[in-house]
């Protein structure tokens, strides 16, 4: 694990409280990765971490808990009434992702119409454009920057600093300061979703319960209803 080689080579810093961090889909690895480093200290394993606990932001848990806590979600920040949401509670019975009948159906159906006018990553937000950026932009020069395209995101909105740090990491300079080697590495591009891999962890709860339970602190935050969790607290 690179965080135990990490500590071998500074050593001066092993007495220091750690703690895990991470947001969105790193928030469903965060407490994986503090349970293994916790498993390791109760093994006696070197160096020894001072583990403390984890940060997670708007973090994904996995399986059904994510889209369902959306509608209690929005109704604790008060995107939607308390009318809508006491008719969501007695229609749909908890249950916010099948609609089991019409009346629970028409609920959701004014549910989303809701939250589409909203920016749902970042509540706060400007509701702007989030597609991800097609490769045009990759070789563009940079004083296209001040003429937006209807794919490119305008300054105020939070997808801007996506758009920027395609250009940045697809710079020559950059890489050459990252030390990558000239024709060893395509085109970067942020959330490349074909790489092939196994999703064989369907839920990060387990791994929270474990955590907490044996004393690690926990510190989850949210401003997205992308993946509002019903954990959203502080400890």
């Amino acid at each position: 694990m690179h965080v135990m080689q990490w500590f071998t080579d500074h050593p001066h810093y092993q007495s220091n409280p750690f703690f895990v961090g991470g947001s969105s889909y790193a928030g469903k690895m965060s407490p994986i990765i503090a349970q293994h480093i916790s498993q390791e200290i109760e093994l006696g394993k070197q160096p020894r971490i001072n583990l403390k606990g984890y940060v997670v932001g708007n973090p994904v848990t996995g399986s059904d808990y994510d889209d369902n806590f959306r509608v209690p979600y929005a109704h604790g920040v008060g995107i939607i009434s308390d009318q809508l949401y006491e008719a969501a509670i007695r229609n749909c019975k908890g249950s916010y992702i099948r609609p089991t009948d019409k009346m629970c159906a028409r609920v959701l159906n004014t549910f989303q119409n809701l939250v589409s006018e909203i920016d749902l990553p970042q509540i706060l937000g400007v509701n702007c454009i989030r597609g991800m950026l097609t490769h045009k932009f990759l070789s563009e020069e940079y004083t296209q920057l001040s003429d937006p395209s209807p794919e490119q995101p305008t300054l105020d909105c939070f997808a801007y600093r996506y758009y920027l740090c395609n250009i940045w990491a697809n710079d020559d300079s950059t890489r050459e300061a990252l030390g990558v080697k000239r024709g060893t590495t395509g085109e970067f591009i942020r959330c490349k979703k074909s790489i092939p891999y196994a999703s064989e962890v369907p839920s990060s709860i387990k791994y929270h319960f474990n955590l907490t339970s044996r004393g690690y602190r926990a510190l989850v935050f949210r401003w997205s209803i992308y993946f509002p969790w019903y954990f959203t607290c502080a400890d």
